[in-house]
């Protein structure tokens, strides 16, 4: 895949560092921008990503608040749950329309930045089940943008597994244990979660 300059949307997580770390082995030009739209570990995930972008690139880091957008939601994603008293599914997690939401941002956010394309660290996960997963979605929104702006919506590790994408971040030297990818947490991942079994499972793998 031919990398060229835009935005890549970051989140402090193992996926999106990986990426940017790709960027910058490939000497591309990318704004790192972040999207608080109230999560309750945003805090976190910026924490994280300011330990691992290298300083030039941190310099250029951009941070959209949006938190108001789900002030009602009742998604433990938004609501941290006690986990010492209650359990979780994926399902306590959904938030609606979340990555319609971060890419058409991305998306606006770009264009002011005469910039015309937006790079989401996404990957083929089997633990990811909300409509806007799906492939048939992230189709039709890149047409969708494409048409009515002109900005493509990218993904480079979109066929990868989370193993795949640890193996490229530990061969591109990036931080990737320093990253924070937990949705049920804020601040200790939980190691039940979607994103957290995916993070144990690869990490797992590469052991052995």
């Amino acid at each position: 895949m031919e990398i060229k300059r835009g935005v890549i949307l970051m989140s402090g997580g193992l996926d999106s560092t990986t990426l940017a770390y790709l960027f910058i082995k490939e000497k591309v030009e990318f704004i790192p921008l972040i999207i608080n739209y109230g999560q309750h570990c945003f805090e976190t995930e910026l924490s994280r990503l300011k330990e691992v972008l290298p300083s030039e690139f941190l310099k250029r880091l951009e941070i959209i608040n949006v938190s108001d957008i789900y002030k009602h939601s009742k998604s433990k994603f938004i609501k941290p749950a006690d986990l010492w008293n209650e359990e979780i599914s994926a399902d306590d997690l959904y938030i609606p329309y979340r990555n319609v939401l971060l890419l058409t941002i991305g998306a606006s956010f770009a264009r002011t930045m005469d910039m015309n394309r937006v790079y989401s660290a996404f990957i083929n996960s089997n633990h990811a089940k909300e409509i806007d997963c799906s492939s048939i979605f992230f189709d039709n929104l890149d047409a969708l943008l494409q048409d009515y702006g002109s900005v493509k919506i990218i993904m480079p590790f979109r066929d990868m597994s989370k193993y795949e994408v640890a193996k490229l971040g530990i061969e591109l030297n990036a931080p990737i244990g320093r990253t924070f990818s937990c949705q049920a947490s804020p601040v200790i991942p939980c190691g039940a979660c979607p994103n957290c079994v995916d993070r144990l499972e690869a990490i797992t793998k590469l052991e052995h």
